[in-house]
């Protein structure tokens, strides 16, 4: 209501340019609207598989490939470039990241496709700048899951451990500890965006190995299985993913070949998703952030 609307950013990512490079993309998208993706400013190096949380007011992105550690943050509200924040504790990419308004959490990761997989989740407190700090642990180690959050537990779900999983995890936010089962996915999937509000988790595409449009949802304040909502208007994997209160939205991803389209769903409906617009550059492995997402009430 104070700003216009809530804004979507989506951040980093593998983009085509002869070969696929890394880039230190900013996007972002008024989520009550529709429209093409505008320019924000740049991340202070480039990453790919970046993931992200954030407040009303600030975005937080955390790890990326080529690994590194590096945590770095932005103002949301206004545009410019990202400012570095502090470290992981593990350096890894591949990670989920959610949030509250005050804490910041970065679930999983790996170092290699094909070496450790980690059940590490590190926590920040998202107004100040430092080092991550260690929370607890995933009920198993494993990359590339969804992440969401209402304003009390955050949800990972999905990703590779290194089989894909069907694996739905949950966290109290505000308390210190281990992750605990919530339930199942409708099926195993690796790659997915999570995104949702306080009441409802959504979690769309990825991998199954092969790519998918399904989008399952859950109800965070309950334990149980997913169940189907819709469908994206593409397939892929890798995709950012971020929300506002009434509406989720996912950008970008891969089909093979790199999307730039960007979709969104009304989030206490079920359907599929409808056409948003398009980033401003092609790519997966994006960071979804906003100001409005469900950790945010």
């Amino acid at each position: 209501e104070q700003t216009g609307g809530t804004r979507g950013l989506f951040a980093g990512g593998y983009a085509p340019g002869g070969s696929p490079s890394k880039v230190d993309i900013i996007d972002y998208v008024n989520i009550d609207s529709t429209g093409n993706a505008v320019d924000f400013g740049n991340l202070n190096s480039t990453g790919y598989t970046t993931n992200g949380c954030s407040s009303r007011t600030r975005g937080v992105v955390g790890g990326a490939h080529p690994v590194t550690g590096a945590i770095q943050y932005f103002t949301i509200s206004s545009t410019g470039n990202a400012i570095a924040f502090g470290n992981l504790s593990q350096a890894r990419y591949y990670l989920g990241g959610l949030s509250d308004q005050t804490r910041g959490l970065f679930g999983g990761g790996t170092t290699n496709p094909a070496g450790t997989i980690y059940d590490i989740i590190d926590y920040i407190t998202i107004a100040s700048t430092g080092d991550a700090i260690d929370f607890g642990n995933l009920t198993t180690g494993r990359s590339r899951p969804g992440a969401l959050s209402s304003p009390t537990r955050g949800i990972w779900a999905g990703g590779q451990t290194p089989s894909i999983s069907d694996i739905i995890d949950f966290i109290t936010i505000s308390t210190l500890g281990n992750a605990a089962d919530f339930g199942n996915l409708s099926s195993t999937i690796v790659g997915t965006g999570g995104l949702g509000n306080s009441i409802r988790g959504l979690i769309g595409g990825g991998g199954s190995p092969s790519n998918i449009t399904r989008i399952d949802y859950v109800t965070i304040s309950t334990l149980g299985d997913a169940v189907d909502f819709g469908d994206l208007t593409v397939a892929r994997n890798n995709t950012g993913a971020t929300s506002s209160p009434t509406r989720g939205v996912w950008g970008g991803g891969y089909a093979p070949g790199f999307k730039d389209e960007i979709d969104y769903v009304q989030l206490m409906t079920t359907g599929n998703a409808v056409d948003f617009g398009n980033l401003t550059e092609a790519r997966d492995g994006l960071a979804g952030i906003s100001n409005g997402h469900g950790g945010l009430g």
